[in-house]
C-alpha cells in the first residue's frame, strides 16, 4: 500500500490491546509519515508518556486489559493522560456503546471519537485535526492567550461538541489571518471552498 505522505513526521502514541490491529495501524500510520509509539495497556502507555513527555497526540482504545469488555480502563487512562499533560489531544477508538462511550471519554478530556471499525482515512483526518488544534493552541500560548475553549454542553451530544470545536478553530484562524480566506485555507490545510462553506455554516462574517 502506498500512502500520501502529506502529514509531517509527527509522533503519536497508539494504545490498543489487539496486537494484530495495533501492528496494522502502526504500520499504516507510519506510511503517512507519523512516528508511532505503541502500547497494549494502560501501564505501558503511561510509562511511554513519562519517557516521551513531548507526546501531544494519542489514539487509544477504551477496551483495555484487564477489563477489555468495559470502558473502565480506557477512561482511567484518559484521566491519567490529562493529569500528565492537560494539552494532550486524545482520539478514542472503541466498539462499545458508541454514543455513551464517546460522551464519557470527552467528559474526561478526550479530543475526538471514532467508532470501530474506523477507516484509516478517518483516523488520519482525526490526527490532522488533533495536530492542527495543538499547533493553534501553541501559537495562541505564544501570544499569551489560553487554549481554545469548547462551549457546547456534553449533554448536547457528540456532534454538538465536535461542531463547537470546529467553529472555534475556524474563527480563531480567520482572526489570526485578518480574515484572509486563502491564508486561512492554507493554515487549516483546506481548500478555499471549504472555508466559504464554514463561513456559511457558522454564520461568520468579516464584521463579526
Amino acid at each position: 500500500m502506498i500512502a500520501t505522505t502529506d502529514a509531517p513526521a509527527q509522533q503519536i502514541l497508539l494504545v490498543e490491546d489487539d496486537t494484530a490491529l495495533r501492528m496494522m495501524l502502526k504500520d499504516s500510520l507510519e506510511l503517512y509519515g507519523y512516528t508511532v509509539l505503541d502500547a497494549e495497556c494502560r501501564t505501558t502507555a503511561i510509562a511511554l508518556l513519562r519517557r516521551f513527555p513531548d507526546l501531544r497526540v494519542m489514539v487509544i482504545d477504551l477496551g483495555l486489559p484487564p477489563e477489555p469488555n468495559s470502558t473502565e480502563e480506557g477512561i482511567a487512562l484518559i484521566k491519567d493522560i490529562v493529569t500528565e499533560s492537560s494539552t494532550s489531544k486524545i482520539i478514542v477508538l472503541t466498539g462499545q456503546d458508541e454514543e455513551s462511550s464517546a460522551l464519557a471519554a470527552i467528559r474526561e478530556g478526550a479530543f475526538d471519537f471514532l467508532a470501530k471499525p474506523a477507516a484509516l482515512a478517518d483516523i488520519v483526518n482525526a490526527l490532522k485535526r488533533a495536530f492542527l488544534f495543538s499547533r493553534q493552541e501553541d501559537s495562541m500560548a505564544a501570544d499569551g492567550l489560553t487554549r481554545l475553549q469548547i462551549n457546547a454542553r456534553i449533554t448536547d451530544g457528540l456532534k454538538a461538541v465536535r461542531e463547537d470545536a470546529e467553529e472555534k478553530l475556524v474563527r480563531q484562524v480567520l482572526k489570526d489571518t485578518g480574515f484572509n480566506v486563502y491564508q486561512s485555507a492554507v493554515r487549516l490545510g483546506l481548500k478555499r471552498e471549504s472555508i466559504y462553506y464554514f463561513l456559511k455554516k457558522f454564520g461568520i462574517s468579516r464584521d463579526a
